[in-house]
């Protein structure tokens, strides 16, 4: 009887220091995950998402994990991260932020610059600019500060000719010359890809581009210069440029390993600017 209360004993024991070394390995992983930060940003397919998987590793080993939420539509993503839904957005240049800020009202702010995207011109129908003819239709961005820059690209290859001075705020109402009678459908802008057989050419933004399988150095008909000044940002809502997690993805995706990975993979379509 003796011994078998001393095994008892010793089993409750055991059991015992088992559910506590339970709970306290539990309480352990528990502490251990709560020091990580998620990070929550939104952007276009490519090269953006892509760009940002290349530093989720990077900022793990910092104790930060990275989450990436894709937007096929970027007029949603100031909003969203205006709302709280996203922490940064990386997928525009600063006129454009400027912009939507001014009719939005929304506190958001560059943390800084990474690569620009050349514009360029593509059509399913044409080979060369020379074979448009008279009343051909012609797609452009309908937002406004793309619209503006696909004016200035077919002004530069001879299409149309704007107003003198006219520039990032060019509307087809700054149009006074246009040789061909070309007719600008104004569309937005990730439709274009998939509207080009009902035109003659269409100005598509690179990442739309390179996302229908476009090689914009070898298949557009026109290209933006190389140093073009819409470099694309990554913003955050004001205030949170400071954030050391914030700090820490801008230091990763300006650094020599991006720009080696831009330079290797968009074979100059996309070109790093720091």
């Amino acid at each position: 009887m003796k011994k078998l209360i001393t095994f008892v004993l010793a089993t409750l024991t055991a059991f015992s220091l088992t559910a506590c070394g339970g709970k306290k390995i539990e309480e352990n992983q528990n502490n251990s995950n709560s020091t990580e930060k998620t990070l929550i940003v939104g952007a276009t397919a490519v090269p953006h998402a892509e760009m940002l998987n290349e530093v989720v590793d990077n900022l793990q080993e910092k104790g930060i994990k990275l989450v990436i939420k894709e937007f096929s539509d970027y007029s949603l993503l100031n909003k969203s991260l205006e709302e709280g839904q996203i922490d940064a957005n990386f997928f525009q240049h600063m006129d454009y932020l400027e912009k939507d800020i001014n009719k939005s009202g929304a506190k958001l702010v560059s943390v800084g610059a990474i690569h620009t995207e050349p514009m360029g011109i593509y059509s399913n129908k044409i080979k060369s600019l020379d074979e448009i003819k008279d009343g051909d239709k012609v797609a452009i961005p309908n937002d406004e500060t793309n619209l503006a820059r696909a004016l200035l690209l077919l002004e530069k290859n001879g299409l149309i000719k704007l107003k003198d001075g006219v520039s990032s705020g060019a509307t087809v109402l700054d149009i006074v010359e246009n040789p061909k009678n070309i007719e600008i459908m104004e569309l937005d802008a990730a439709t274009l890809p998939r509207t080009l057989d009902e035109v003659a050419i269409s100005v598509i933004n690179t990442n739309y581009a390179l996302v229908a399988g476009f090689n914009p150095m070898e298949d557009s008909l026109g290209i933006e210069d190389l140093n073009s000044p819409y470099a694309n940002i990554l913003v955050v809502r004001e205030g949170d440029e400071n954030k050391e997690e914030i700090k820490a993805l801008y230091e990763a995706l300006t650094s020599e390993e991006i720009k080696n990975f831009i330079e290797e993979k968009y074979n100059g379509a996309v070109i790093p600017v720091f």
